[in-house]
């Protein structure tokens, strides 16, 4: 119709990539580490090889003890910065019921 203006469209993808939240611990019951990736083995492997300056490397945080998967990466945030917030406990529970002896799921990771 004359006179109006077409509206401004941007292509939106119809989901973003998905993601992963993870546990990492220094030994059971140990220092934890609570993250989140696009790629989780690429990323549990900087953590173990001390790739990248921070907590994980400083506290020895070298173990996969915990993960789950998300579809969308904005579900993966949300979810690691609730877990963030939660009591040790809680963490530590999630962690038993996941992976009740705590071992170091890295070596079951498909690459």
């Amino acid at each position: 119709m004359p006179g109006l203006v077409p509206g401004i469209h941007f292509a939106q993808p119809a989901t973003m990539q998905g993601g992963w939240v993870y546990i990492m611990a220094s030994k059971p019951f140990g220092t934890l580490y609570i993250g989140v990736t696009a790629d989780l083995a690429r990323r549990i492997n900087e953590h173990r090889e001390g790739l990248v300056d921070g907590f994980t490397s400083r506290y020895g945080v070298t173990q996969l003890v915990y993960y789950e998967r998300h579809e969308d990466i904005r579900g993966a945030i949300q979810r690691e910065k609730t877990m963030k917030h939660w009591p040790r406990q809680w963490k530590i529970n999630a962690i038993a019921a996941f992976n009740p002896d705590w071992a170091d799921l890295y070596p079951t990771l498909s690459a």
